[in-house]
């Protein structure tokens, strides 16, 4: 995939990066910290894919992003959301060669 969808809000201290096409999420105390770490696990999930096809794969549903956008699941988010589109490199496959 050339680039996914991207959810971000505060949690309490933290920010969390939410991918719209599969569920997985980055969390840091910046914005910028819970994208790459959110980039860095798409990209580590797609290089285990190219081997292992039994891995499930499904966009959020409308439910799952609606449980994400509530506070604790009691109250609406206050604070202004943010999308994004996030450009993911894959993982670099390890030298073979060991050096």
């Amino acid at each position: 995939m050339d680039f996914y969808t991207t959810v971000l809000r505060r949690s309490g201290s933290y920010w969390v990066a939410l991918c719209l096409e599969n569920g997985i999420v980055g969390q840091g105390q910046t914005k910028e910290t819970a994208v790459a770490k959110l980039k860095e696990a798409i990209g580590s999930i797609e290089e285990v894919r190219k081997t292992d096809s039994d891995i499930h794969s499904a966009s959020l549903s409308i439910k799952e992003l609606h449980e994400f956008l509530m506070v604790e699941g009691l109250e609406s988010i206050s604070q202004p959301l943010e999308m994004r589109t996030l450009y993911a490199c894959p993982v670099a496959p390890a030298d073979s060669t060991g050096a």
